[in-house]
């Protein structure tokens, strides 16, 4: 059993860091305060290949490991949460579900624009009444000729802002619940599908989280993603590789909040002290490091499954949950090192903190991937 990155690995996270530290780093607070991440940044992480890292390079992406993504969302994520997830939810949820369940004529035209960065993706999944239950879903779609119409509302879409390419999910019958669910790819620029609201956060501001009307969209009959009842696999296998990505978010939020308070209890003193020297900083220190490492482990570890095409959901959910669980319970407590100042957005802490919070809740709630966790254990998984 062998704990070492690869060389590659390595030059790679080395490469990815000094991008970040260079280019999204500056732009931080901007990004969070103007609630936009710049076009001239994402066209720079486009060009760099972080939207397609594991995707082939015949379809334009870098043809890297499923390990490589994680470790490129986690270290953009240490600076900011926003870039990190634009590049998370692209990768796993517009991508990879093209490039395990399309067609080779599919790849060649969605997935190609994607994996380049040319277009910027994203999952249209989540309505109203149906989160954590897709089998509520209300959307519908119908034949006509040689195209399907989709009506409907779709809510809390990352990465909708874009207008790029969607892989939107739908129902031809709400009685069949999950039996009657299919997917399609669609271009969010065509005519029928309206953006209703871009929302107002409590963090990654940065990041477009868009509600959508689907107004009789027609789409060609060669959206439709592998065949049709088929979309409720696609989008929990989807989600399964998606919990890795936000694993990788909270992780790397975690630990840009862990270095800069390690930083800070090194120069902030009281009593003539640096506040390190105190043994209560230094079980709080000791707490979150060894909480960032765990999830580190696991993380890695779901990559490293799914990458050799092992089961997976159960360390995707292990991952998810305990990274974001992480990622609050280590933001806090850089806050409460910084003291006063760690209510300041001057000292990033806060921000962390307010970006944290999210990485509970999408892609399936903490208690969603308890029930994943428990219901693999008592089935003998």
């Amino acid at each position: 059993m062998d704990f070492e990155l690869s060389q590659d690995h390595k030059v790679l996270q080395s490469s990815v860091r000094d991008f970040v530290q260079k280019e999204i780093q500056p732009l931080a607070i901007q990004i969070d305060e103007q609630h936009h991440i710049p076009d001239e940044l994402v066209d720079k992480m486009r060009q760099l290949g972080l939207l397609g890292s594991y995707i082939p390079e015949a379809y334009g992406g870098s043809g890297l490991d499923i390990l490589s993504y994680a470790i490129v969302v986690e270290e953009v994520s240490k600076a900011c949460g926003s870039s990190g997830i634009l590049i998370s939810a692209h990768t796993s949820l517009a991508c990879d579900p093209i490039q395990h369940f399309g067609s080779e004529e599919q790849k060649k035209k969605y997935l190609s624009c994607l994996a380049s960065g040319e277009k910027i993706g994203c999952l249209l999944l989540t309505e109203p009444e149906a989160g954590s239950d897709p089998a509520g879903m209300a959307s519908t779609y119908r034949k006509d000729g040689h195209h399907f119409i989709l009506s409907g509302t779709k809510f809390f879409i990352t990465n909708g802002g874009y207008r790029g390419i969607g892989i939107v999910f739908a129902t031809k019958d709400r009685s069949l619940k999950h039996k009657g669910i299919s997917a399609f790819i669609v271009d969010l620029e065509t005519e029928g599908v309206e953006i209703l609201r871009n929302e107002s956060k409590l963090g990654i501001r940065g990041s477009y989280t868009t509600n959508f009307a689907l107004n009789d969209a027609r789409v060609p009959e060669e959206a439709l993603l592998g065949s049709e009842g088929q979309g409720f696999k696609i989008a929990m296998e989807t989600l399964n590789g998606g919990r890795i990505g936000v694993a990788a978010q909270a992780l790397g939020i975690a630990e840009g909040a862990f270095e800069r308070a390690l930083a800070y209890s090194k120069v902030r003193k009281q009593f003539g002290s640096p506040i390190g020297d105190f043994q209560a900083i230094q079980f709080k220190l000791a707490d979150m490091y060894a909480r960032i490492q765990a999830s580190q482990l696991l993380t890695y570890r779901a990559a490293w499954l799914k990458e050799n095409k092992q089961p997976y959901a159960t360390e995707s959910a292990l991952c998810k949950l305990h990274a974001s669980e992480t990622a609050t319970f280590v933001t806090k407590e850089a806050v409460q090192i910084h003291g006063g100042y760690g209510y300041i957005s001057d000292y990033e802490v806060e921000r962390m903190y307010r970006d944290a919070k999210i990485t509970e809740i999408y892609e399936g709630t903490s208690e969603v991937q308890r029930l994943v966790i428990a219901r693999a254990l008592l089935s003998g998984g």
